[in-house]
């Protein structure tokens, strides 16, 4: 063999590791979940309550809008006038986030005209 077709050790190695990794086919993924598409958060809906009949009549009103929810801040709600009296139903932050997940959330109005409402979300 001459001089000019041997290899240095070092040339030897690369061509060696490049022959070896001809037939690989690499593949570089995420860590995690990071692979599948997250699903997208619904949009809240405003949420109606259901006020219950109390000294023979009841109350309109319980609705907590789309922006309430969002805003996840306490709020204190205003029901209709009925026979010269409305009653007024404070939700916290925390049955804002209940009503926002769907779980039931059942709160007494204020005591207006000597008697209270209940008001019930689903």
């Amino acid at each position: 063999m001459s001089k000019d077709n041997l290899l240095t050790r070092r040339e030897f190695t690369a061509e060696s590791a490049l022959a070896m990794l001809a037939g690989v086919a690499i593949t570089i993924t995420g860590c995690g979940d990071d692979d599948s598409p997250s699903a997208p958060t619904p949009t809240p809906t405003d949420k109606t309550g259901t006020v219950s009949t109390d000294a023979g009549h009841t109350h309109s009103g319980a609705v907590v809008t789309a922006a309430q929810l969002t805003a996840g801040n306490a709020v204190t709600l205003t029901l209709s006038t009925v026979a010269g009296h409305s009653h007024t139903v404070a939700l916290a932050q925390a049955d804002l986030a209940q009503i926002s997940a769907g779980t039931r959330v059942q709160k007494t109005s204020s005591n207006d005209n000597a008697h209270t409402h209940t008001v019930t979300f689903n």
